[in-house]
């Protein structure tokens, strides 16, 4: 069995355009198991609850951005290991220097192809 068909992937983000693309791309690239949410603190409640392989998150959300979805991950025993993929427009580098220090895995700036954001995960979970 490959890894695209037991990988369960978490998308957040508040725009549902970009919600939308980031979905299409993983079932493009055969990932069957996902789910979304359209903010921070809609997302952790959830994923403590059902915590998934891996987190596709936009950066720039209302309420609980990206980084404060990833802390409350980390700080959470039953979340902390979960993989967790920053989405955002721009790159900025003192956003990716906090990410890296709350244990982001892996950046992606939009707009991106699925083929990298394939990179982008595969780099976190090894080959789809």
């Amino acid at each position: 069995m490959a890894l695209r068909d037991s990988l369960s992937v978490m998308v957040v983000d508040d725009m549902s355009t970009s919600r939308s693309i980031i979905i299409m791309a993983l079932e493009e690239m055969g990932v069957k198991k996902i789910d979304f949410r359209r903010d921070g603190n809609e997302a952790l409640p959830s994923l403590v609850a059902n915590p998934v392989h891996i987190v596709i998150s936009d950066y720039n959300m209302p309420g609980m951005d990206g980084l404060g979805l990833l802390k409350g991950l980390r700080d959470n025993k039953s979340t902390a290991r979960i993989g967790f993929i920053l989405v955002s427009g721009r790159i900025d580098q003192e956003i990716l220097s906090k990410g890296r220090a709350l244990g982001m895995n892996n950046f992606i700036q939009k707009p991106f192809s699925t083929p990298q954001l394939r990179s982008c995960i595969q780099a976190v979970v090894g080959p789809l």
